[in-house]
């Protein structure tokens, strides 16, 4: 079995793979100064809820955005689970080609996405990533990675209201009934997802604009479904596709 594993800046992403099926995905928080041990003790232990025990984990891929995290899982991942993993990183065989004027500037966590959306919709492609920060990854017909955009994600930019203006609170992350805002939860609602939904639609137009053909969109992320709810232009939504990408990354370096 192979365990993938996505480290982001709020939660860690788990998933277990029994060849090309993934068995089971967990959730953890990101901590930085949590140690190898306590993550050994908490991943041991969602393990065991599975019954999948240590010894069936014979592979281990992982990609990391928070550096200062990644030594723990090294380490964890060979002293609790004998295997040393692969990191995704400059110099792993990916099977896209990167065409970014500083390829090493894009993250391990697009890449692993970029990796599973052209594997499995084909290209060109659109990935939105709805997250922490939301990020625009294009993929084209022939797996290049061509670039995209970076955005702030939308609980960011609703803690950047929260936190600065004196009168302003926190809100639900609901969609109000109209756009037109008539006090201030409504307003603050209404901003936040339906600005949020206009960046989307708005830049996805962009992208459709400076390919040769349409592109599919797949979206990802935690957030994604708030958004699919209020627009038509995210075409498929699969909250596993960075483990998938992981998984591929793998049979491609392991043969």
């Amino acid at each position: 079995m192979l365990l993938a594993i996505g480290i982001g800046n709020t939660s860690i992403k788990l998933g277990v793979f029994d060849g090309d099926s993934l068995v089971v995905t967990f959730h953890v928080a990101s901590v930085i100064h949590r140690l190898s041990d306590e993550y050994a003790l908490t991943i041991l232990g969602l393990l065991k809820l599975k019954d999948i025990s240590p010894v069936q984990i014979t592979e281990a891929a992982l990609w990391c955005t928070v550096p200062s995290i990644a030594p723990s899982f090294d380490d964890l991942l060979q002293r609790y689970f004998n295997v040393r993993p692969l990191v995704v990183a400059a110099g792993v065989k990916t099977g896209i080609k990167i065409r970014m004027d500083s390829p090493r500037e894009v993250g391990a966590d697009r890449i692993s996405n970029a990796v599973a959306a052209h594997a499995l919709y084909g290209g060109p492609v659109i990935i939105a990533d709805m997250g922490t920060a939301t990020t625009f990854d294009i993929v084209s017909r022939e797996g290049d990675y061509l670039g995209g955009a970076i955005a702030p994600g939308i609980v960011m930019a609703a803690e950047a209201l929260f936190t600065r203006p004196a009168q302003l609170y926190r809100v639900p992350l609901n969609a109000p009934k109209k756009a037109i805002g008539t006090n201030t939860v409504s307003a603050m609602q209404s901003g936040l997802i339906y600005g949020y939904v206009a960046m989307v639609e708005g830049l996805v137009a962009r992208f459709q604009g400076e390919l040769p053909v349409l592109a599919k969109v797949i979206a990802t992320g935690g957030y994604a479904p708030l958004i699919m709810q209020e627009t038509g232009v995210l075409s498929v939504y699969n909250p596993d596709l960075s483990l998938m990408g992981l998984r591929i990354i793998s049979q491609i370096n392991t043969g």
